[in-house]
């Protein structure tokens, strides 16, 4: 069992501003032998990304609170869940797996006020939260839950599907996010994320467009040279002052 120095809030907010960090999407880990590779990624990684789907809000099942629960155990790391589910259930799934170990639980804008609810359940049990954002769904949508969040989360491909190419409107979108968080007077207490069509040629371009964070998968787990390709990720520079 790892010792974990920091949870919840306290654990979000520690994580490093003057770099992009590397989130890791364990969707994308040997799950056959998710220990190894935890021990692998573990001087590497900032956060851990689990996406979680019930196979109505997008296509296909994903983890579950028991998987958390043991990830918890073998990490230092901050545990951020994606909860891909729909609105009557995105409350209880979100009580799951904070009481599992998440530290943050990210809910979908379309979820509504069943998402705000999520997120104001978050808090009460002692975990941050965050908001996603479908690349269909107009960055406006996120103004409601900008005041209660830590994390804003974008999509730059369809939902659920690996191996998709990244949008062409994702950087544009990452831009109309950050002119919103500043608007708010929220920009420096938000982390920026971009999640999906993460590639060597894509990361350039979503950290100038502001990303803050990208949601690596392939690009990490399949990096033999991890600790390069974290040091390449480290010195890339945001055009965002």
């Amino acid at each position: 069992m790892t010792s974990r120095p920091l949870s919840g809030p306290a654990a979000i907010a520690a994580l490093p501003r003057n770099r992009l960090l590397g989130e890791f999407s364990l969707w994308s880990a040997d799950l056959a032998n998710m220990e190894t590779d935890l021990r692998r990624i573990e001087p590497y990684v900032d956060l851990h990304h689990i996406d979680v789907a019930d196979a109505r809000f997008t296509p296909g099942f994903l983890f579950f609170p028991d998987f958390v629960a043991r990830i918890a155990k073998l990490t230092a790391k901050p545990i951020h869940v994606h909860l891909m589910v729909e609105a009557e259930i995105v409350e209880e799934q979100a009580r799951q797996f904070i009481e599992a170990g998440a530290d943050l639980i990210s809910v979908h804008a379309e979820n509504g006020d069943a998402g705000l609810r999520a997120i104001a359940l978050a808090k009460e049990l002692e975990a941050e939260a965050g908001v996603v954002l479908r690349l269909e769904t107009p960055v406006s949508a996120i103004e409601p839950f900008i005041d209660h969040v830590a994390f804003v989360t974008l999509l730059g491909t369809s939902i659920g599907l690996k191996g998709q190419s990244l949008s062409e409107r994702a950087c544009d979108r990452l831009v109309e996010a950050r002119s919103l968080l500043r608007k708010a007077g929220r920009e420096d207490q938000i982390i920026l994320a971009a999640d999906g069509g993460i590639r060597e040629q894509t990361v350039p371009l979503l950290r100038q467009a502001g990303a803050q964070t990208v949601v690596l998968g392939s690009l990490a787990f399949g990096d033999k040279n991890l600790g390069d390709r974290i040091a390449w990720l480290h010195g890339l520079e945001s055009r965002v002052s």
